[in-house]
């Protein structure tokens, strides 16, 4: 039977993030769902205050629908998706960074409706935490921060991060571009930023969140490592894919590499899709 790829956003996403993807994997003739996690989607919370001119002070009071979100709740939502598309054929799951996450967790959770767990420089966490890894060598100082980045209001307060992507410092703006997109046009990345969403909830997860042997360890998986990618470094990458291969040495990661950036394949989907393609087969 052909399998279905589920498709997991990563931060600040939401399905909509895919559209050129499963454009891409329909045209080779496969099926494709995009989910959107808790609170994203039709059912983020973009507040007029978010809309031009911007209102930034009304913003760091808005509410919020992703208030209370864990990395349990996108855990069980696409749980749910994956047990209703799995009653039609295999499921190919596939998730874009910080979607990893959620990913791992499924698979710690229903590794026997998975037939395939497909990273795409996504969080892979196995020996450490997720937020452990930001103090390692390979993590490096954060490639997204002050000086590139718009913080909207306190998130103890808010109860998530909030961003505002429609900033127009242009110094920002092309900080912002190196790190994520520096292979995409300027245009491309401004359409890219539209896409985004203010908010993303705060929750990472502890040690729930690591990987485990005898649940996702038992399910098939692939790493497309993105060699131009500032965001998660590829240093990053190569250690989420060892300490995956230590933890279940019978069943390593199938690994591809793409010079890409961490937004370009989600914009040019090609290279991406036909690896995806391969692994339908």
């Amino acid at each position: 039977m052909e399998p279905t790829f589920v498709l997991v956003h990563g931060a600040f996403g939401n399905s909509f993030s895919w559209a050129p993807m499963q454009r891409e994997l329909a045209l080779r003739g496969h099926r494709s769902l995009a989910v959107d996690l808790p609170g994203h989607g039709f059912q983020a919370a973009f507040s007029p205050a978010y809309q031009a001119p911007q209102d930034l002070a009304a913003l760091a009071a808005a509410p919020t629908t992703l208030s209370g979100v864990t990395l349990a709740d996108n855990v069980e939502h696409v749980c749910d998706v994956v047990r209703r598309a799995s009653e039609h054929g295999p499921v190919i799951l596939v998730g874009h960074s910080r979607g990893g996450l959620t990913l791992t967790g499924v698979g710690n959770t229903v590794p026997a409706l998975i037939d395939r767990i497909v990273y795409v420089s996504a969080w892979c966490c196995v020996d450490l935490a997720p937020m452990d890894y930001a103090s390692t060598p390979e993590h490096g100082p954060p490639s997204l921060n002050e000086t590139n980045t718009a913080l909207v209001g306190d998130p103890r307060k808010l109860g998530v991060i909030r961003q505002s992507f429609r900033m127009a410092d242009p110094d920002k703006l092309a900080s912002l571009k190196a790190v994520l997109a520096d292979d995409c046009t300027e245009a491309e990345f401004l359409a890219y930023l539209n896409t985004l969403e203010p908010d993303e909830n705060l929750d990472v997860g502890g040690d729930d969140a690591r990987a485990q042997a005898g649940t996702w360890g038992r399910v098939r998986r692939t790493y497309i490592r993105l060699t131009r990618d500032a965001a998660i470094p590829i240093a990053l990458q190569d250690r989420f894919i060892a300490e995956a291969d230590a933890l279940t040495p019978d069943n390593q990661f199938d690994v591809h590499s793409l010079d890409s950036s961490h937004v370009r394949v989600l914009v040019h989907p090609e290279d991406t899709a036909a690896i995806l393609a391969g692994l339908a087969k």
